[in-house]
């Protein structure tokens, strides 16, 4: 059987649709890695402290989210092939933070943001404009985010309850995920973003935890 090759829109057209299976189908497995909670004990929260929590396991499923449509679309604009494919590597394991995330919602008795579509559609439209400027900017894109990220998790990991250990054991694996691709990307040549466009970044990513917190 001759290798199929695809146009820039056809690849387009599929990450499009890749991604909004992901987002839609919210009960469907997609991670390989195992649960990082799985052996930690449930502990006893208030009402207060499992809503606290509950949000911010929301802005981070959110986060996923985002980060599986910017992924989809910078692999889509990189001119390296193995750029591509790193995409797609980190693409798949993010895939393991949404699936821990929604099982935390669950155990947690709540549910994702209601607003997904809008985070997907506006993270792809950021990942395309970000990779059309080139690798070395795409990867650069990369790292901040990755670097954004991380340091929202770590309030996050500073406003959990000591005692919640279920959710301490999934932010703390999905940390050491987002420090791993930032490294990656800094290694494979990323240019530093201009600080207008890191604060930019920074005001529609805090507009988005705000949001996702609450909806």
């Amino acid at each position: 059987m001759k290798n199929q090759s695809f146009s820039k829109l056809d690849t387009l057209i599929m990450a499009f649709d890749d991604v909004i299976k992901g987002v839609l189908e919210t009960n469907t497995v997609r991670g390989m890695r195992q649960y990082p909670a799985n052996y930690e004990p449930e502990s006893a929260l208030s009402t207060e402290q499992k809503n606290h929590i509950a949000g911010l396991m929301r802005v981070n499923h959110a986060g996923e989210i985002a980060a599986q449509a910017l992924y989809k679309a910078q692999a889509v604009t990189a001119r390296s092939e193995q750029l591509k494919q790193s995409m797609q590597s980190s693409a798949e394991e993010e895939y393991d933070h949404l699936d821990w995330c929604e099982v935390r919602l669950r155990e947690l008795d709540a549910k994702p943001s209601r607003l997904q579509p809008l985070w997907y559609m506006g993270s792809f439209g950021i990942g395309l404009l970000a990779g059309s400027f080139g690798d070395k900017w795409n990867l650069g894109f990369l790292v901040e985010t990755e670097q954004q990220v991380i340091r929202h998790l770590d309030e996050h990991l500073q406003q959990l309850p000591q005692h919640d250990k279920r959710s301490r054991a999934i932010l703390e694996q999905m940390r050491k995920d987002e420090l791993k691709h930032a490294i990656s990307a800094e290694y494979a040549g990323a240019e530093h973003l201009p600080k207008l466009v890191k604060n930019l970044m920074f005001a529609i990513s805090r507009l988005m935890t705000t949001t996702a917190y609450r909806f």
